[in-house]
This record gives C-alpha cells, structure tokens and sequence, in this order.
C-alpha cells in the first residue's frame, strides 16, 4: 500500500448533521452550552478532589480521572462541532482527522477500563467493606489507572496503523461530524473489507466486552447484596441504577457504530453525540452531585473560593 504522504487526499469534508440554518443554530446553542457544563462541571470535581482531604479516598481518586477522560474524549470533537456546524465548508486536514480520530480511541478506551476499575472498587466497598482499604489502597489504583491508559492506547494503535497507511485517492467526503475509522476507511482506494473487520474486532471487542462485564458485575454486586439485607439491596440498587444508566447511555452508541452499524440510516450519527456530549455531562452528575459527601466537599471549596477573593 502507499504510505499516507503519497495520498492524492490531504483534507476530508465533513458532511455534519444538519443542512437546516435553523436546525445548525440549535445545535450550535445546544453543543455550547453543554460543552461549557462539561469544561466547568468535571473541572470542578477534579479540583474538588484534590484540594479536599476528605475526599483522598480510592472512589474519588478513580473519580477525578474519570472526569479528566469525559473532558478529554469531548475536548477531541466538541471544539470543532461548535466551529463547524454554521460553517458553509467544514474542512479537516489529514493530520487533523488522523489525530481526532487516534486520540478518540485512546480516550474511549482509556475510560471503558476506568470504568471497569470503578465497579470493582463498589464491589469491594460493599461486599467486602472490611478489606476495602487493604485492597483499594493508593498503588492499586495508580495501577488500575496506568493500566486504563496503557490499554487504550493499544487500542488505539492497533487500528491506526492499519488506517493510516490507507491510500486515499477520491472520495473526501466522510458522513459525520467528526472522524472515526469506520466513516474513514470507507473512503480509502483499495478494498478495506480486512481493515473494517480489524476495527469492528477491536471497537466492538473492547466496548461489548467491557459493557457485558459491568453489567455482570453490577448483577453480581445486587444478587450479593440481596443475600444479605433487603434494606442494604435498596441501598445499592438506588446507588448502582445511576452508574447502570450511564453504562448503557454510553456503549449503546458503540454498539451500533462499531458493532452493528446501519448500513442506510445516520442514526449511529446522532447516537455518538451521547459521547460526545451527554455522558460526559452526566457523569459529574450522576456520580457526585447525588453523593453526600462530595456535595459537602464542594460547598466547602466555593466557601474557600470565595472566603479567598474576599480577602484578597
């Protein structure tokens, strides 16, 4: 195959979502504002979890980089879908589509192991709450985390390398509003049907696997705790429904563009903006701003804010 520096190809157009003015100004107002929930509200929680020493525990340690991954994986398309959608051309390059779609895939995958580290962090929190800090102690979660980070960047790679050095030659136009190697290899000059197996084994993989596990685990979590208090099932249940939501806001998008993409509807187009821009929206909410503690926490770093302009 040709490297990438031979392609005919050196910028894609991305179709967007809408071709309505007036459905591209809702989407602008709808995109801004929510970016600007995700900037300040995983912000916040970062901040709030390393400057309170209540919060130096192992959930909100997993927490915190769970937050800095929602900015990340928004930061990687919201920008440019912001830019993008009332502009006449939307025009990428071909390193900018390369990195988008690079730094997706790490971020993503990053998170789904993250994940997979918070629901064993609640499962050992409530079924063996005794053990829980011999178990979850500070180098179990740096390596809970180095090990996220570190699978999902060979996640990552071992797609891009079989897309990068795809010789793209015609067709520029990629239907979506950002790119993704399904939209990508699509316009490659040579037949990707090997390339588009590779991605659908790897995405699907990584993403049905993880979604499968976490369901399990959170089955097992319910059916363990049922054995042994009704009271403290309505405890969990009321906790774990909020993480099951997010799980499956989440991974229904993959599923259905890496899995089992529509081969003529763009519904797997406006299902991505869940990750794009709702979940990320959600998880600060749904993980703390119905958590006690991190609520107080939070009360208490806006009264030092503010304690601290006062007296500056």
């Amino acid at each position: 195959m040709d490297g990438a520096n031979d392609s005919v190809v050196t910028e894609f157009v991305l179709v967007g979502l809408s071709v309505s003015w007036e459905m591209n100004i809702v989407l602008f107002c709808f995109f801004s504002s929510f970016f600007v929930g995700i900037v300040l509200g995983n912000l916040f929680i970062v901040f709030t979890v390393i400057f309170d020493p209540h919060l130096h525990s192992p959930m909100y340690f997993l927490l915190a980089n769970l937050s800095l991954l929602d900015l990340g994986l928004s930061a990687t398309a919201v920008p440019r879908m912001i830019a993008d959608v009332l502009s006449t051309y939307k025009i990428i390059s071909f390193p900018s589509c390369m990195t988008q779609l690079f730094f997706i895939h790490v971020m993503g995958g990053t998170e789904m192991v993250l994940l997979i580290a918070m629901v064993f962090d609640r499962y050992t929190a409530i079924c063996k709450p005794l053990h829980y800090l011999t178990i979850m102690n500070l180098k179990t979660c740096i390596c809970f985390v180095v090990a996220a980070w570190v699978i999902g960047v060979i996640h990552a790679v071992s797609q891009f390398v079989f897309v990068i050095n795809l010789p793209f030659c015609g067709p520029n136009k990629v239907d979506s509003f950002y790119c993704d190697f399904p939209q990508v290899t699509k316009l490659a000059c040579v037949d990707t049907h090997i390339v588009d197996n590779v991605v659908t084994a790897n995405s699907g993989l990584i993403s049905m696997g993880t979604f499968f596990l976490l369901i399990i685990s959170y089955v097992f979590i319910l059916v363990t705790v049922r054995h042994r208090s009704s009271v403290g099932l309505s405890k969990a249940f009321s906790t774990l429904s909020a993480h099951i939501t997010v799980v499956f806001l989440y991974f229904t998008p993959c599923f259905f563009v890496y899995v089992w993409p529509f081969p003529t509807l763009s519904l797997d187009k406006f299902l991505i903006i869940l990750d794009f821009v709702v979940t990320p929206v959600l998880n600060p909410a749904i993980y703390t701003f119905r958590n006690k503690e991190m609520k107080v926490a939070m009360k208490r770093l806006s009264r030092q804010i503010v304690g601290f302009k006062e007296s500056s």
